[in-house]
């Protein structure tokens, strides 16, 4: 009988026990997940080549760039698969290789978030620069890489599942307002952050080997890649890193196996000629030496 009263007296502790460590799950749980929205909300980058600094809080003047002039290079790049890196198969892509190269030349590099999404179009990014997100990386950046249009254009590869190939007139359908868009975007993204080094990475036809759609191809790539030149021309601290001829007489060497993105290779050629465009845009700026 006095051993059953016991355990009797002793259930409320037990029950207390588990009702606070109850809360306490709770409260933590509660903490890991606002934790996980101020990443998603205020990014803190990729930090493989960060020098140790950390990303500075979001400033309270939203209209101005966040950059510290330490002669630091703070590379962020938007746009489609290519700029994710799709297809490489070291997963670099071409922002990191960019940048270790520009790192093994003495230049202090942090490369930011990469904000490349796949299957991303003109008037998609359009709306993405809006976001809070977006545009906290791109005012932290001084050398933003752009990439976008070849989505617009063969969109993203599906072109050679037709039953008929495409013309060059039906490529050239989606140029007068793709342009309009791309015009667009470059002037937000320079309204977001004035002072940044801006790169759009010109197209490459990556059909140039299939005989239906090397002359077509050729010809929309060619006349987009003159648009954007056009539009970059007109504006300070912009520039078209040229892929075109990189890819045209490489393509089984250059291309990942789904005959779209670059591989591994292709995506360090594209990086050599990103360091080369930014040294001889910038040559003084951001280097050690």
């Amino acid at each position: 009988m006095k051993k059953q009263k016991k355990v009797l007296d002793s259930a409320p502790w037990i029950w207390r026990i588990v009702g606070t460590l109850s809360i306490l799950a709770t409260l933590l749980l509660i903490f890991g997940f606002g934790y996980a929205i101020k990443d998603v909300i205020y990014p803190e980058g990729d930090t493989s080549l960060n020098s140790g600094d950390k990303t500075p809080a979001l400033s309270d003047k939203q209209d101005e760039p966040a950059v510290v002039e330490d002669g630091k290079i703070r590379m962020a790049v938007i746009g489609d698969s290519l700029a994710r890196g799709t297809g490489d198969d070291q997963g670099l892509g071409f922002v990191r290789r960019a940048g270790n190269i520009l790192k093994d030349e003495g230049y202090d590099v942090q490369v930011l978030n990469n904000l490349g999404v796949n299957g991303l179009r003109t008037d998609a990014l359009l709306t993405k620069l809006d976001e809070q997100g977006v545009r906290y990386v791109l005012k932290q950046s001084n050398f933003i890489l752009i990439s976008i249009g070849a989505n617009d254009l063969f969109q993203g590869g599906q072109v050679l599942q037709g039953e008929n190939p495409p013309t060059a007139e039906s490529l050239s359908a989606a140029l007068p307002e793709t342009s309009k868009r791309l015009q667009a975007i470059l002037k937000k993204v320079k309204e977001i952050n004035p002072t940044a080094q801006i790169a759009y990475l010109g197209l490459y036809n990556p059909f140039g080997d299939v005989k239906e759609l090397e002359e077509p191809g050729n010809a929309v790539v060619s006349a987009w890649n003159d648009a954007a030149s056009a539009i970059l021309d007109n504006e300070d601290n912009m520039t078209l890193v040229p892929t075109f001829d990189l890819f045209e007489n490489h393509l089984g060497e250059y291309l990942s196996s789904d005959h779209f993105h670059p591989n591994g290779q292709g995506y360090e050629q594209i990086a050599v000629r990103i360091a080369q465009e930014y040294q001889a845009e910038t040559p003084a700026e951001g280097s050690a030496k």
